[in-house]
Order: structure tokens, then C-alpha cells, then sequence
């Protein structure tokens, strides 16, 4: 019944959020610190398109698109896309316990008020997004990618 009732909580939100960010738009990530405490930034000379991800622990598109986005980092070669993901959740301990017991090695950082100024208020999620050199959004997903959609996104890697 919880299950039932956070999709059709998800389902319902992402119509409201798909009009908040856009293809075009320029959204500044900022200095960011993961879960693991360690700084997170896009360099100045950046060349490389980034992969933004929001999640939270509780949403079950979330934990299926998260284990398919470890996936794809685990292929991508070394250098080659900016990974970032996102926590809306309220609790970061919770957050880091929800990385750490399902192994992932992505790096996942908890939404900051500056980004959440950017992006817009988060209404729904999973939210995919991939950003140009100059943090443009290039690519945009509201709600669940399937795996076939994901291996897709390694167009977006470039070689280092």
C-alpha cells in the first residue's frame, strides 16, 4: 500500500516539474560536497558534457534508475562524463546508509538551496539531466529511463 501510494505520488508530481526545467536551460551545479565529504565541482576549463541525476531513498523508479546509472559509470571510460547525483531526501545519513547498502560508487551529493534555485523546485522524480561544457541542459528525462534508454546515454561521453 506505501509502495502504491508513493507511484501515484510520483506520477501525479511529474507533469508540475517537466515544465520547470528545459532543454537550453543553463543551470549552475556550484561547489558541491558528496555524501563521503569530499568536494565536488565542475573544473573552469570544463570539456566534458555531466550527468545529473536527482533521486530520494524512498522512490522505487529512483532505485531501479540508480542501479541502472551504476551500470553505466562502471562502463564508461575513465574521464569522459561528469557524474553527479542528487539526493532530495531530507537526511543525509540516510542518504549515504541508502549508497552504501546498495554499493554504489557514483558519486551522490544532498540538493543544496543554490542548486534548488537553479533547477527549480523539485516536484518529481527521478529526474535525468545532461549538461553541455557550459551547463546547458542538452538532455532532459522526468520519471523512470529503462535499461536500453540508459546504455543510450553514453553517446554523451567523450573521450578523454
Amino acid at each position: 500500500m506505501k509502495l502504491l501510494r508513493h507511484l501515484i505520488l510520483c506520477l501525479a508530481l511529474l507533469p508540475t516539474m517537466a515544465m520547470a526545467l528545459t532543454v537550453g536551460q543553463t543551470i549552475e551545479l556550484g561547489p558541491l560536497q558528496t555524501l563521503n565529504s569530499t568536494p565536488y565541482a565542475i573544473p573552469v576549463n570544463n570539456t566534458k558534457n555531466t550527468l545529473i541525476q536527482v533521486w530520494a531513498t524512498w522512490c522505487p523508479f529512483c532505485k531501479k534508475q540508480n542501479a541502472y546509472l551504476e551500470k553505466l559509470y562502471k562502463e564508461l571510460p575513465p574521464n569522459s562524463l561528469n557524474v553527479i547525483t542528487i539526493s532530495i531526501d531530507k537526511n543525509p545519513l540516510l542518504a549515504k546508509q541508502y549508497m552504501e547498502n546498495n554499493q554504489y560508487t557514483f558519486p551522490a551529493a544532498m540538493m543544496t538551496p543554490e542548486l534548488q534555485k537553479s533547477m527549480g523546485k523539485v516536484k518529481g522524480i527521478p529526474i535525468l539531466i545532461i549538461l553541455d561544457k557550459n551547463n546547458k541542459i542538452i538532455y532532459r528525462e522526468i520519471g523512470e529511463i529503462f535499461p536500453e534508454e540508459y546504455a543510450d546515454l553514453k553517446r554523451f561521453a567523450k573521450a578523454p
